[in-house]
């Protein structure tokens, strides 16, 4: 696969990285990338000092060129930490652009809430950074052991043009107990969580504002995906509404939300599916017969149920098999 490769950052050289830079810059984008670079330039304040880019709720696509989760950016008095990068270094691009345009301090810290492309594909562009790249300490092992797959079906979805330059940056410092990083005046804790929305799930808390980013462990809008436990999930959706917070900002949906009633709607989902499949097995009821009713209650709720539903209620139904 030409120009698209796993790297870890200590193996990229100042020169390759400007000569892939320059390579970038000269390319011929087609409109729909430039649109696309003008949706990810959109940045709101939500809190002091915390900026958020809203991704759209859409499919993978070279209009978007994997434009779909939330990116924050943390500000502290010596330097920044970023949270998610985008599906691609395209978006990886245009939020470090976005992030520059509000602040030169150094970035410290990239810090990844699960491995899935659309929140780590826009890492590359932050390697020259020089920043630490954080995460659960098992999302090393679940982007490695799924990189190459990610990488054909995401170079597909989303073209090469588009894809061009977006590479697997594994962790450098992995999240094992709850940790602390001080920005300057600024604290910020992360907490790698047990096996929920995927095996590797980190949150991050930000003191200063009350502010929790929750990565994926919360959908507004998009359908919730499951990749990890359902059973997880919704254990960790009670421990986390003991937690405080003055605000959220999920994987997907607006900025930010109210907190902890945010979880409410995906927590039905999830329950719905996970009562109406309990309920099909013990009536011995099939895979087949299960995706076609369980959580219909709750699925159309949601938007991009049709792509989605389905392969939840099948993950769903392979879990709760075995209990």
């Amino acid at each position: 696969m030409t120009g698209i490769q796993k790297k870890m950052p200590n193996k990229l050289t100042r020169k390759q990285f400007l000569k892939g830079a320059a390579a970038l810059a000269a390319a011929p984008w087609l409109p729909r990338i430039a649109r696309a670079e003008a949706r990810k330039l959109r940045m709101s304040e939500v809190a002091p000092g915390l900026f958020v880019h809203q991704g759209v709720h859409e499919l993978v696509s070279p209009s978007n060129a994997g434009d779909i989760s939330n990116l924050s950016l943390i500000i502290g008095r010596d330097a920044l930490a970023v949270v998610d990068t985008g599906g691609s270094a395209t978006i990886g691009r245009g939020f470090l652009a976005a992030i520059r345009a509000i602040s030169d301090k150094p970035i410290r810290y990239v810090i990844n809430t699960h491995m899935h492309p659309d929140h780590v594909f826009g890492n590359a562009p932050f390697v020259a950074e020089k920043a630490a790249f954080v995460a659960h300490h098992k999302m090393a092992r679940g982007l490695t052991a799924r990189a190459d797959t990610y990488l054909r079906n995401n170079l597909r979805l989303i073209g090469e043009e588009a894809f061009a330059g977006s590479e697997i940056v594994l962790p450098t410092e992995p999240v094992t107990e709850p940790r602390d990083i001080d920005l300057g005046e600024r604290v910020i804790t992360l907490v790698a969580r047990p096996t929920a929305h995927t095996d590797n799930d980190l949150t991050i808390f930000d003191k200063s504002t009350g502010t929790l980013i929750a990565g994926d462990l919360l959908f507004s809008g998009h359908i919730p995906t499951l990749d990890g436990s359902i059973v997880g999930w919704l254990a960790l959706i009670d421990v986390l509404r003991k937690e405080e917070a003055a605000r959220v900002v999920p994987g997907h949906g607006p900025a930010s939300m109210s907190w902890p009633d945010s979880l409410d709607p995906m927590e039905r989902y999830l329950r719905s599916i996970a009562d109406d499949v309990r309920a099909m097995i013990k009536e011995n009821k099939t895979l087949s017969e299960a995706t076609k009713t369980a959580g219909a209650s709750e699925k159309d709720k949601w938007l991009l149920a049709d792509e989605f539903h389905v392969r939840n209620v099948t993950a769903a139904f392979a879990e709760l098999e075995w209990e």
